[in-house]
């Protein structure tokens, strides 16, 4: 029987980000090169996640460390900035309703340079798909960070048949097994997840690539320092100036 243990995932989680690290590097770089050519053309990375995938969308927006002109899509953001009443995003399933899409698109700070990261494990779902679809309809690059083990066992949620990967310029994978979940259970089913973990990876190899970049073109790359250091918020303040009314911060 297979052990079910701290020593036992972190072997698994290891094999798996070795696995990432040694394949995922060329499209790392590739999509550095998108969006440090929309960073320096005075674009915002929109990053778009549901359910366990909004964490990789938060590693890339808004966070320490991280690229200042970011922006995170949510959906939240229809009882926030839609007026919709918060009863109709209670149920879990509400990421699977392939409308969502172009109504988050039209109420979010979108400008024709950004660039879209959408994060999703399966990359199945009606509202990451149809993200997918919108942005790249409307001359958007998009990323996506997706297991391609477990989006290649199950059907698509959306009217085109079509997955994540389908619309995507760029694809990484974030190595996540099928279920995700990778310590088999005595009487079935698996437990301890790693999609969280290497898709924060890859978010944060995306981030140092995109800052080489910069860096090797002569520019100050805007980033974030962390608001809980002394002079945190008067830096980042300054710099949110250049991106007013295209950040959301919160939610």
């Amino acid at each position: 029987m297979n052990e079910v243990s701290a020593a036992a995932y972190l072997a698994r989680l290891t094999e798996i980000v070795d696995g990432v690290t040694s394949t995922q590097l060329d499209g790392v770089h590739r999509a550095a090169d998108i969006v440090a050519r929309s960073v320096r053309d005075g674009g915002v990375v929109q990053a778009f996640g549901t359910g366990h995938s909004q964490a990789t969308a938060m590693e890339i927006a808004g966070r320490a460390g991280g690229l200042i002109p970011t922006n995170r899509i949510a959906i939240s953001d229809l009882v926030m900035y839609g007026g919709e009443d918060p009863a109709t995003i209670l149920d879990p399933r509400t990421e699977r309703e392939p409308s969502l899409a172009q109504r988050l698109y039209d109420l979010a700070p979108i400008e024709a340079n950004d660039v879209f990261v959408i994060a999703s494990n399966s990359g199945i779902n009606g509202s990451i798909v149809g993200m997918a679809e919108v942005a790249r309809k409307n001359g958007h690059p998009v990323i996506a960070i997706t297991s391609l083990q477990h989006g290649a066992q199950v059907e698509s949620r959306h009217p085109t048949g079509r997955k994540l990967p389908d619309f995507a310029d760029v694809v990484l994978d974030n190595g996540g097994p099928f279920g995700d979940a990778v310590l088999p259970l005595p009487g079935g089913g698996d437990v301890c997840a790693v999609s969280s973990i290497t898709a924060a990876l890859l978010a944060q190899l995306l981030t140092a690539e995109v800052v080489r970049r910069l860096l090797e073109a002569g520019d100050t790359p805007p980033v974030y320092l962390s608001a809980n250091v002394p002079g945190g918020d008067v830096h980042n303040d300054g710099l949110l100036q250049r991106y007013a009314g295209r950040i959301r911060r919160g939610g």
